[in-house]
């Protein structure tokens, strides 16, 4: 593949998967204001507390597979048959044994309402298992567009349906079934637009041929989700369902501003990197490239929820979540390492380290989980402050194993991330000069987006930033030629 064909598929992936990142998480944001004023922080902790479950079950039904697929040169149809029988009776089984472990898990958690909940609110990853082969497929050949579309209109729909549900009093049912119909929409569309369809025939010597490398990915992710949501399983032990929701909501808040730049960066990423693999020179061009394009908009977009969120929650969701102000403000600066850390470990699986990616997420897992268990008893403030610590440390130990692999030099991190973190605090710093003294939520909150994006915005013009005026070129070529269609 050219140098010219891969950029403009890299481009077209990265403002695809942008476009549908943004709009998602705008819609999800405005569902996200709407629930959170109708429901309770007890309705939101009774969810939070099964979501370790079902995101477990979510990985074990991929095993790795989906990005050995990604990574694998020749694949064939049988390839995806496997995973998708696998993945289908893998979570059939799941299902079962977590039916009849609702109970206990009620019991765990001194919540009797959990049993129905929890046996409903599984039922989707059951659905969700009949989109990983489809959604392999639409990863591997880069259909990007594809797989925005389907996750924009499972967002729309499943909004729709929460929102219709809690203003009817359905109470924390509005969030389970939201999620349900997200799964359904999600996966109808993945069938539609792959036009891939499984055959009634299982062949195990392709997940043979995939487990080495998918295991070591299996167990990483698992690692990671144990890490990751350790919190909300320890909290609905030993705190109330109200402080579970409170935490719940400052880290969904974090999560969809996260998300929004790492789902474009992870749809684009693997396949593009594995592209590259065989010129090292080239692949640490299109790897910093990346990199820069990730601090471009992590930093001003997380450090600056976290500047805007005393006024954002009061005046969007009430200050009856006051409490997940703090928070969320400590949460975003390790999301602002998350995206620039999918690029680092997305160039390590497309090179095959697989080991190292193992190895590296199991010792920074591990060092999270001791950190929450030490820090728990003080306070959740203190044990969030702990996890963003280890979230930013574990940006660092990428950029290592990176440097180590592509030749990334010290003096290169700083060049690519230095410029875009200055100019964010910058902003920050010249906002909080002239609003500090301001009252009004409203008027604050406007102006610290305006002063914040305005010095960034400048500020990159005067360092005649490339990947500013790359975004600026494709985004106004984008419009000229949809004006060019039209005339």
């Amino acid at each position: 593949m050219g140098e010219s064909t891969l950029k403009e598929k890299t481009s077209r992936g990265l403002f695809w998967g942008g476009m549908s990142s943004f709009f998602q998480q705008l819609l999800n944001a405005v569902f996200g204001i709407y629930l959170a004023r109708v429901l309770s922080p007890d309705d939101y902790g009774l969810v939070g507390m099964l979501a370790i479950f079902n995101m477990v079950v979510l990985l074990l039904q991929e095993s790795g597979f989906v990005s050995a697929l990604i990574n694998r040169k020749e694949i064939r149809h049988e390839d995806y048959n496997s995973v998708f029988w696998f993945s289908v009776l893998l979570s059939a089984v799941c299902y079962i044994v977590l039916f009849f472990a609702a109970p206990a898990i009620a019991r765990y958690f001194h919540r009797p309402e959990l049993v129905n909940l929890a046996r409903w609110s599984f039922l989707g990853f059951l659905i969700g298992s009949l989109g990983v082969a489809p959604g392999a497929y639409l990863s591997k050949k880069l259909m990007v567009k594809e797989k925005s579309m389907a996750a924009l209109l499972a967002v729309v729909v499943s909004g729709g349906v929460g929102v219709l549900m809690a203003s009817r009093g359905f109470a924390y049912w509005s969030l389970v079934v939201q999620s349900l119909v997200n799964w359904l929409v999600l996966v109808t569309c993945y069938w539609i637009f792959s036009r891939w369809h499984p055959v009634f025939r299982f062949t195990i010597k392709p997940l043979q041929e995939m487990f080495h490398y998918g295991s070591k990915l299996l167990l990483t992710g698992l690692l990671n989700i144990i890490s990751g949501n350790i919190v909300s399983v320890i909290l609905g032990r030993c705190y109330s369902a109200r402080e579970v929701g409170v935490y719940t909501q400052a880290n969904k808040w974090g999560q969809m501003g996260s998300n929004f730049l790492t789902t474009m960066v992870n749809g684009v990423a693997q396949p593009v990197l594995f592209e590259v693999s065989s010129s090292r020179e080239r692949q640490l061009r299109v790897c910093r490239k990346m990199i820069r394009f990730a601090a471009f908009v992590s930093f001003p977009l997380m450090l600056g929820l976290a500047f805007i969120a005393p006024e954002f929650i009061t005046i969007a969701i009430t200050d009856k979540w006051k409490d997940s102000i703090v928070l969320l403000q400590i949460l975003c600066v390790g999301f602002a390492c998350a995206p620039i850390s999918a690029v680092c470990y997305n160039l390590l699986l497309s090179k095959g380290r697989a080991n190292e990616y193992l190895w590296a997420s199991a010792i920074l897992s591990i060092l999270t989980i001791a950190v929450i268990f030490l820090l728990y008893p003080v306070g959740i403030q203190w044990m969030t402050l702990g996890v963003t610590v280890v979230n930013v440390l574990t940006l660092v130990v990428w950029l290592l194993l990176v440097r180590r692999e592509v030749d990334y030099t010290f003096k290169g991190i700083l060049l690519d991330l230095i410029p875009f973190l200055g100019l964010t605090l910058l902003g920050m710093a010249a906002a909080w000069l002239v609003l500090h003294r301001v009252d009004n939520l409203y008027i604050s909150l406007v102006g610290k987006i305006a002063i914040v994006g305005a010095v960034y915005i400048l500020g990159l013009r005067l360092l005649q930033s490339e990947i500013l005026r790359e975004c600026t070129n494709f985004i106004f070529r984008k419009r000229n030629d949809n004006e060019n269609r039209e005339v």
